[in-house]
């Protein structure tokens, strides 16, 4: 019978054209996704911090500068919540930014959105969800950047070495924003110490990928700003591997936290 080849066949076609670039699809320096950090350790004021860090940014001059010195002169950007492995939401849709008009309507987009919040911590969910979206979009970027921001190691969903490696093999950047504070998260531990070597070593991946950290939730504007300007400007900070002389707690740390309350009878309904 010939009905398998011809299946075979179609599904090839299928499979090409799927690979294929789209005709429609918008040339852009890149593609950004902003992937921000709304679990349960952050509160509602941290949470509206990060928010305002970034509408600050896209309005900064030499952020705009940036975007429009590109080759194209203009950039894809989509901004994402997450929390735990199945609590993420594109809080706005992908936007093209070649300039303070689009930069204002990106912000304003961004401001109106609700505050998505959630349980848990996936890095690892985060980058899943953001990996489909590059090839869902109407652009076809130069790089593709997943923008990690957070406060603590992945503790839920897929292992995130196992996530950031996906996303390399398939030619994805992952950078990583570090938020370093002191204060006591849910379950009454400490923050992770050293929570940037833990991003270098277990989150970041891909074509010049990098961390910028932010000392603290007050300090996240600033940090994001000096993100968004290497990234747009596909260039590294100079000391990018602070991980080197140090010894980088196991990728897995989160998760062994979790199994340890787990242990104790933690009431995870509290959280």
């Amino acid at each position: 019978m010939r009905i398998f080849p011809v299946l075979l066949a179609a599904y090839g076609l299928v499979v090409l054209l799927a690979l294929a670039p789209r005709a429609e699809a918008q040339a852009v320096d890149l593609e950004l996704v902003l992937a921000v950090d709304v679990s349960g350790s952050i509160d509602f004021e941290e949470a509206r911090l990060q928010r305002q860090g970034y509408m600050a940014a896209f309005l900064d001059p030499v952020v705009l500068s940036a975007i429009i010195s590109g080759p194209l002169g203009r950039i894809a950007v989509t901004y994402v919540e997450w929390s735990g492995a199945f609590s993420r939401a594109m809080t706005v849709d992908w936007m093209i930014i070649d300039g303070p008009a689009a930069a204002e309507t990106f912000v304003a987009a961004l401001e109106d959105a609700p505050l998505h919040r959630g349980r848990f911590t996936s890095i690892s969910g985060a980058i899943e969800f953001a990996l489909p979206m590059f090839d869902q979009n109407a652009f076809v970027g130069n790089r593709r950047v997943i923008d990690i921001s957070g406060d603590g190691p992945n503790n839920n969903g897929t292992l995130v070495d196992q996530a950031r490696d996906v996303a390399a093999m398939a030619g994805v950047t992952v950078n990583g924003l570090p938020i370093i504070n002191d204060r006591l998260n849910p379950f009454g531990l400490p923050q992770l110490k050293d929570l940037d070597i833990y991003f270098e070593h277990c989150v970041i991946a891909g074509p010049g990928a990098f961390v910028v950290v932010a000392e603290g939730f007050e300090d996240f504007g600033s940090a994001i700003r000096r993100k968004l300007i290497l990234e747009i400007a596909g260039r590294q900070p100079d000391n990018i591997h602070r991980a080197q002389g140090y010894t980088p707690p196991p990728c897995d740390i989160g998760e062994q936290i979790m199994r340890q309350f787990r242990g104790n009878r933690f009431n995870f309904d509290t959280f």
